[in-house]
């Protein structure tokens, strides 16, 4: 694949949606473990649905499980961003 064309208002829309889908599944999958592990801390923290402080212990784990999973996104981005730029794709 060719080094995208970053001279024209197009080619660097078109690069920056390139970009944007490189790792959405990583992404979108963190975002959820993430607002579901806050909701869940908190629902816990309240003791409401009988959640005891188990529930929060697993929540930091989903938050953690959540922040590689951006965090792993970024990198993959930051990799084809590299490549794509050394036309080495």
């Amino acid at each position: 694949m060719a080094r995208p064309d970053l001279e024209s208002p197009e080619g660097r829309a078109a690069y920056r949606a390139e970009l944007k889908r490189v790792g959405w599944k990583y992404r979108l999958g963190g975002f959820v473990l993430i607002v579901v592990a806050a909701l869940l801390v908190v629902i816990a923290r309240d003791g409401k649905f009988g959640l005891t402080d188990d529930a929060v212990k697993v929540a930091y784990g989903m938050l953690f499980a959540g922040w590689a999973l951006v965090i792993t996104a970024i990198f993959q981005r930051t990799r084809h961003h590299k490549r794509r730029m050394a036309e080495g794709l």
